[in-house]
């Protein structure tokens, strides 16, 4: 919207309506000859009457040949760029299948982990390229070796409702999802907006959060990664229905859903369910930190994802993220290092007080893009202000024990009773 990116099928609309116009000009130029052919009989009158008017037909039918032709040709050249285009693309797609990438992309992933110890972005998207992939298909695999992994019925509990000011920005957003991580494990947030013409709500979902206290029952840890990626967030997204209802939301109300990390997972799999927008209508996703490509949403939802060149947590999927008309993604590309002694996390490209500041950038960018992007948030929540915040606890059921295993240590032989 508003660049210079476009889809390869709208160069064949525009060739076909080129076409189009050709077409309708061939037969404009068939009236002209049968009209200049009816005029002939006349070209014996008086010049300023039959040959003048025989010859300006004449004149007529050729400039509208001149306009035909240059059309086609026109249209011959977009048809053209598009095949150059699709040539293009498949040659860019084998190198990166083939872990081949320019040399200042190469360059830049060996600064990028000298500067922080982790890989970034591109070098994790290369890395697992063909792995995510696979991932529905071992799910069983991986609940089954790794009990902990595997995810379970979530069960809704609301905890407390309380009036707040919403700042409906961008930035506004991530700081919502900032205080409920600090709320504590497996709390999401439904907040009801009154825009004058009717109510929204906004669903803020946590990112991975990783708790012993929690004993396996948050479905934010890393089960949810697996539900998410593995499931498309089916455990969650039935407890973020149940929250929706619970909040008070009425069938038909819009949506927006914000996420970080793991919970851009969840946010954009909300927009792609759909139980979800049977009941609701989803218009707006905006995911910070999240690997998110392989999750497509309906034309009708925007969505605005916000990544780090350092961060190697959006490249874990494997794929760059979509580039259409509804979906945009900012990358932020300042350098970013860890010193000696510093606990880097998943590393400093991944925090989110980065990712709030990036929002404010966005906030104040005139960069048409996200002019429109932020356009469409607005238009859904207006300019914020007085809101209702409900917030729910999600748990799921702990993972079963491990079995014991009680063998003698001289002849390895299971002992009386053991399982």
């Amino acid at each position: 919207m508003g660049g210079i990116t476009v889809q390869l099928e709208e160069l064949e609309a525009g060739a076909a309506k080129l076409d189009g116009l050709a077409r309708g000009l061939t037969d404009v130029e068939a009236e002209l000859f049968v009209a200049w052919q009816e005029l002939c009989p006349y070209q014996d009158q008086p010049r300023a009457t039959g040959s003048a008017a025989l010859i300006a037909v004449g004149e007529a039918r050729d400039a509208v040949l001149k306009v035909r032709m240059e059309l086609q040709r026109i249209s011959g050249q977009v048809r053209s760029c598009r095949w150059d285009y699709e040539m293009a693309e498949s040659t860019a797609h084998m190198q990166w299948m083939l872990g081949l990438s320019e040399p200042d992309v190469e360059l830049q992933k060996h600064v990028d982990f000298w500067r922080t110890g982790f890989l970034n972005g591109d070098a994790t998207e290369s890395v697992l390229a063909n792995a995510v992939t696979v991932l529905p298909g071992i799910k069983p695999a991986v609940g089954w070796l790794v009990p902990s992994l595997r995810p379970g019925p979530v069960t809704v509990r609301q905890e407390e409702r309380l009036r707040i000011d919403l700042d409906a920005t961008p930035a506004g957003l991530l700081e919502r999802v900032r205080l409920i991580e600090e709320r504590g494990s497996g709390y999401i947030e439904v907040i009801e907006v009154d825009t004058g013409g009717g109510k929204a709500y906004v669903v803020v979902v946590p990112g991975t959060q990783m708790n012993d206290a929690d004993h396996g029952t948050n479905p934010f840890d890393l089960s949810g990664i697996v539900d998410g990626m593995g499931s498309n967030s089916e455990q969650v997204n039935a407890a973020v229905l149940q929250a929706l209802r619970a909040a008070g939301a009425q069938p038909g109300a819009d949506v927006v859903a914000v996420g970080y990390s793991q919970g851009g997972i969840h946010a954009m799999n909300l927009a792609a369910d759909e139980d979800v927008l049977r009941e609701y209508r989803m218009k707006y996703v905006l995911t910070a930190g999240s690997p998110v490509a392989r999750i497509a949403p309906p034309p009708e939802v925007s969505t605005l994802h916000l990544e780090h060149r350092t961060d190697w947590v959006p490249g874990t999927d494997g794929l760059p993220n979509r580039d259409a008309r509804n979906q945009v993604t900012v990358t932020v590309t300042n350098d970013l290092y860890v010193r000696g002694g510093e606990d880097a996390g998943l590393g400093p490209g991944h925090r989110l007080t980065g990712y709030e500041e990036a929002a404010e950038l966005v906030g104040a960018s005139k960069d048409p893009s996200l002019v429109q992007s932020t356009a469409v948030l607005g238009g859904v929540l207006g300019a914020g202000g007085a809101a209702t915040a409900t917030r729910f606890s999600l748990s799921k059921p702990p993972p079963p024990a491990p079995p014991m295993d009680r063998r003698d240590p001289f002849s390895g032989r299971p002992q009386p009773g053991a399982r």
